[in-house]
């Protein structure tokens, strides 16, 4: 962790404006890799997933790549097909 600590603040020094907003878009990439991992274990293509929720590939696609709008009835279904729980905190 080290390694990446110094690695962002000499970033951070070279290019402040990338890092304006890095937490809030780190999360939304979290959540998408979570949500692929999620399918991938559970063996479902993109396409096998947005047939059982009715939904487009494309917004598949988005929820795992970089769609910062998901919204929450997807999430809670998405969890739901793959037999897992979607659990939501306010800190």
């Amino acid at each position: 962790m080290k390694k990446y600590q110094d690695y962002k603040a000499k970033r951070m020094k070279q290019s402040p404006e990338f890092w304006n907003g890095y937490g809030k878009r780190f999360q939304v990439f979290k959540l998408g890799i979570l949500l692929k991992q999620a399918r991938q274990v559970a063996g479902l293509t993109q396409e096998q997933i947005a047939d059982k929720l009715s939904l487009s590939k494309s917004l598949i696609s988005r929820m795992e790549n970089d769609a910062p709008d998901v919204r929450l009835t997807h999430l809670e279904r998405f969890a739901e097909t793959l037999g897992k729980k979607l659990y939501v905190v306010l800190d």
